[in-house]
């Protein structure tokens, strides 16, 4: 993220570098440190507008400055003591717009919350160093001070902003940081998750590689404020692993994630100063290569990325984006003894590579010609045959990503669909779980929709086994994740059966129920539905039973159906606002910030809501939120409070 292992600060920019007592030095040093924020160029699209906003406001301090650095008169011992303060806080708030323009875009979104406590903490430092400001000694102008008087009138107003959550992204990540293995790599919503967070070809995600090894450097090196935890850093490298499957690369474990990483990193780690030259990186890997190959685009690459490139069916070049007219390979000799003089004379060990399977090779030692058999044995007309066959396929379909398109090429998808309605409880059952297993991958959803699956899906969630029904809506959870597909579902009337094992389901059964619903829910069409099939009382149950740590997710479909009118009218009951008031009381940070945006949302349509709170007594248990909450809680609660103060004038 940042160069060097002090927060990224250039030595110009060190807070006590100089410690001068001439004031145009401080003053020079604050001018090099806006001029290098100047320069940053984009941010990340997570937390753009709250970068802008601050680069902005620090560029605001370039008039005051210069007016200050243009006096006759030396400045006193307060005005060099202020503009210490005040570069002390933009050198913090420069750190904090690196990590937002060089940083992991993964990190961001998984850990938006501390970072959103960052900028608050900029703001409040910023804020803090304009109250002391002694002007008139400085000899401000006017109209430069109306400038300065602004920004403050503007950070006050920044610290009761609300914010917007992107809710869609917010369940998506809490999906694949789930610990169910069915879920938690669905391409689909590993796809939404990179489009949203700009990763949607090879550079982008090779540059967002390098941003997760400098957070896992930073991590090893004790790091600073922001630096994250070490489970964190194991969810962002297996999110960006499964990124990295969607755009054609394979899967790497060389991160360092704990403190070894792979022999490279082990290497690097003996010798700090020996830098890897740029040109003995494979572009797809960012691994020193072991044998480098031209392909026709005249790039190199590591023989086997590029061949696992090739094999999943991309004809071109990862780098160029050139559309190869050949996929050739010939060795790069020349570059190869380069690299073998270059390890020799610096005592490095090049990495033994592991053998992977090419896509659309099988996991297990079944060969294709097996899984041809066995999806031809799925329409055989021996009940023991076929029970055998869909178990087998069922098996396969859950192993690796490489089975799930082989299963599908084969042609195994319409008869598991056939084989849905089959009074064979056994048959259905692993008939919905290997369909489930298949709509991880994308292509394979759509094949699995076009061939009329979601129908017959929906009537083994209605009639099914207990497992059967749990995997249906685990399936249509994943199918939804097309939006044609949320349109479907609930004209096909898969909302009511969803909601009853919402209510009556086991723990796994509740658990898939609810995230089918979420998704389903997304669709503005499907939330009156959803309230017409009785979703709230499964729901008002899920939050009366503390223990099923259902909560949060519970309290975020709320959420959605507060933005609907028939889901306002539904929940606005006196129970269900005792009830959020009750959370914000004594819940846990995430529960209080997830009432307080249900009952804003609620309050914002209506405020005899606002009076229906306060007088369940939400005012002192707000104020608290606003001071020691989330950061996402302490803005929710904050306009909460102001529309309670309306509510009460009106």
């Amino acid at each position: 993220m940042d160069d060097d292992e002090n927060g990224g600060v250039e030595s110009g920019d060190e807070i006590e570098s100089t410690s001068p007592r001439d004031g145009n030095a401080v003053i020079q040093e604050i001018l090099k440190v806006i001029g290098s924020v100047a320069q940053l160029g984009d941010y990340r699209r997570s937390h753009r507008k709250e970068c802008m906003a601050l680069v902005r406001r620090i560029k605001t301090f370039l008039p005051f400055l210069e007016e200050i650095r243009d006096l006759e008169t030396p400045i006193t011992d307060e005005g060099i003591e202020c503009l210490k303060n005040l570069k002390t806080t933009i050198v913090m708030a420069k750190k904090l717009l690196r990590t937002c323009n060089e940083g992991s875009k993964i990190y961001l979104a998984v850990e938006s919350e501390a970072v959103m406590v960052g900028f608050r903490a900029v703001q409040d430092k910023l804020f803090n160093a304009l109250e002391s400001v002694p002007y008139e000694e400085l000899g401000i102008s006017d109209e430069v001070r109306e400038q300065i008087d602004l920004m403050r009138a503007q950070l006050k107003r920044a610290q009761r902003r609300t914010d917007t959550q992107d809710m869609e992204l917010a369940m998506d990540l809490m999906v694949v940081l789930s610990d169910d293995d069915e879920l938690n790599s669905d391409c689909a919503i590993i796809k939404r998750i990179a489009g949203k967070l700009d990763l949607h070809d090879v550079e982008s995600v090779t540059n967002e590689m390098i941003a997760v090894r400098n957070l896992v450097r930073e991590k090893s090196g004790g790091g600073g404020a922001l630096a994250p935890s070490q489970e964190t850093v194991q969810k962002i490298v297996d999110i960006l692993n499964n990124i990295r499957k969607i755009v054609g690369l394979e899967a790497t474990s060389d991160f360092d994630c704990h403190g070894g990483g792979g022999p490279t990193t082990k290497s690097l780690a003996k010798s700090p100063s020996l830098v890897i030259p740029h040109d003995f990186l494979c572009p797809i890997t960012l691994e020193i290569m072991t044998d480098p190959v031209l392909i026709a685009s005249g790039q190199t690459y590591e023989r086997e990325s590029i061949q696992k490139w090739f094999d999943a069916d991309h004809k071109t070049c990862p780098k160029t984006r050139q559309t190869l007219e050949q996929l050739s390979m010939a060795p790069n000799c020349a570059l190869k003894s380069l690299i073998i003089e270059w390890c020799e004379k610096n005592n490095f060990k090049l990495p033994k590579k592991e053998s992977y399977p090419a896509i659309g090779e099988l996991s297990t030692c079944r060969g294709i010609e097996e899984v041809a058999t066995l999806v031809d044995e799925l329409s055989s007309s021996n009940l023991d045959v076929q029970r055998k066959a869909v178990k087998e396929i069922r098996m396969l379909s859950k192993e690796s990503p490489e089975n799930r398109v082989s299963i599908a090429k084969n042609g195994a998808v319409r008869p598991l669909v056939n084989l849905l309605p089959y009074p064979d409880s056994k048959i259905q059952e692993h008939a919905v779980t290997a369909l489930l297993n298949l709509s991880i991958d994308e292509m394979n959803k759509r094949s699995i929709t076009e061939a009329g699956a979601i129908p017959a899906i929906i009537d083994v969630l209605r009639t099914g086994s207990r497992e059967a029904k749990e995997n249906s809506a685990a399936a249509l959870f994943s199918l939804s994740m097309l939006d044609d597909n949320k349109v479907t579902i609930g004209l096909s009337d898969g909302i009511p059966p969803l909601v009853d094992l919402l209510q009556h389901g086991t723990l796994r059964g509740k658990k898939d129920a609810l995230t089918a619903l979420f998704n389903l829910c997304l669709s503005s069409c499907n939330k009156e539905r959803a309230v017409d099939a009785g979703i709230v009382n499964p729901l008002m149950q899920l939050l009366k039973d503390r223990n099923l740590n259902m909560i949060d997710e519970t309290l975020s479909i709320f959420l959605l159906l507060a933005s609907h009118p028939e889901g306002r009218t539904a929940i606005g009951q006196l129970s269900f606002i005792e009830m959020l008031v009750e959370f914000i009381a004594d819940g846990t940070p995430k529960n209080k910030e997830c009432a307080t945006s249900v009952l804003l949302e609620l309050g914002s349509g209506n405020p005899h809501y606002m009076l229906v709170a306060l007088q369940f007594g939400a005012y002192d248990h707000l104020v608290d939120i606003r001071k020691s909450g989330t950061e996402r809680g302490k803005r929710k609660a904050n306009a909460l409070l102001q529309l309670m103060r309306k509510s009460e004038q009106l």
